[in-house]
């Protein structure tokens, strides 16, 4: 017998889970979001097998509810279902990217039917909405779980065993540790994005030009500034007092920055950038992260009539998706007036040896 399955919330990760769980046919599912013209799009384009707008009635006829609205809604939706009166077992899980609040709200519930398990998966786009919903969005990303003591480890397996379909990598964290490792990976290089970018804007009353060289490296490290600002503006409140703690180390850490160069210190200067050199390129880039990540090719191609489609054609004729494509205007360290962006390490590679036979000039970007 299928399982019914209640998805609340409609965006790009709720639509996700859907899709990686509709391919299956395993489950019967049911859709639900405030917006309706969110279900509608949901229900016209096979992502359920039913909607509803009346979440606390459908949500005593399922097994299993994944809660995939923002942090916030997921929050008043967690107190509405502490008011539900259960008479079957059902497990609720969420997709918050922020777990203490979550995990303190789930404390509400205290129906002996339900078993509450937080979970992250931590894999997105600069897309929102479930427009933008991809079946392979979680594939190989890290999905975090923050079971509730109550939890047993028969329903833990049973709801992985559910999501096994999304391909992900299961990790069980405490909420306090995944919202503090989240933060520092995460929610704090956003806030930094974004703060560089202002900076730019600022510098910009003075050099005009400065949006015409701001690429290459520049619009690498503000990338994730491009995402949904109420989202963000949404998770940085809900986790206010880890990210306030990390913007004073920040502070600490820029003031010694600034005191190497003031006392033109090289040395310290050239030991603290290899120190980052070498931890950064130690990191694990077989998984996918929170802030999506590509693998970037540079190609150097002459600036004439079907150039630009030469180059795609080739690499389209092996079949490899190109994420994104940039001409570039300013390109320092690199070789190359096209920035490629491709998914897969593997598919950077060979890109990369396909163009190479092909006489071109490329650069690869770890």
């Amino acid at each position: 017998m299928k399982k019914r399955i209640l998805i609340a919330g409609l965006g790009l990760i709720g639509g996700s889970i859907t899709l990686s769980l509709k391919a299956t046919n395993q489950h019967h599912l049911i859709g639900y979001d405030v917006n309706h013209d969110s279900l509608t799009y949901g229900m016209e384009h096979g992502f359920f097998d039913q909607i509803t707008d009346d979440f606390q009635q459908t949500i005593k006829t399922v097994d299993v509810c994944i809660l995939a609205a923002p942090v916030s809604k997921t929050i008043e939706l967690i107190h509405q279902i502490s008011q539900v009166e259960f008479t079957r077992p059902i497990i609720i899980t969420d997709v918050s990217s922020v777990k203490g609040n979550i995990m303190k709200a789930a404390e509400s519930i205290t129906s002996p039917f339900v078993t509450f398990i937080g979970g992250h998966p931590m894999a997105g786009s600069h897309k929102k909405g479930i427009e933008a919903a991809k079946e392979h969005l979680f594939e190989n990303a890290i999905y975090i779980l923050t079971p509730t003591k109550a939890a047993s480890m028969q329903s833990i397996q049973e709801l992985k065993n559910i999501l096994s379909v999304t391909n992900s990598i299961f990790l069980e964290l405490e909420p306090k540790e995944h919202d503090e490792m989240t933060s520092v990976i995460s929610h704090f290089p956003h806030l930094i994005a974004s703060s560089l970018v202002h900076q730019a804007k600022s510098w910009q009353q003075k050099y005009t030009k400065i949006p015409s060289l701001a690429a290459g490296g520049f619009r690498d490290i503000t990338r994730i500034a491009s995402s949904n600002p109420a989202m963000w503006q949404d998770i940085f409140f809900q986790n206010k007092k880890v990210l306030s703690r990390l913007i004073t180390d920040w502070i600490k850490e820029m003031e010694s920055l600034k005191q190497l160069l003031e006392t033109d210190d090289k040395v310290s200067m050239y030991h603290y950038l290899e120190q980052a050199r070498e931890y950064r390129d130690g990191l694990d880039r077989r998984k996918r992260g929170a802030i999506p990540a590509f693998y970037d090719l540079y190609v150097d191609i002459f600036d004439q009539p079907g150039a630009l489609l030469q180059v795609v054609t080739l690499i389209a004729e092996q079949e490899i998706s190109i994420k994104n494509i940039e001409i570039l205007e300013t390109r320092e360290e690199v070789t190359g007036v096209l920035r490629l962006s491709l998914i897969s390490k593997a598919d950077q590679i060979k890109s990369h040896r396909l163009l190479i036979d092909n006489g071109y000039e490329t650069t690869l970007v770890e």
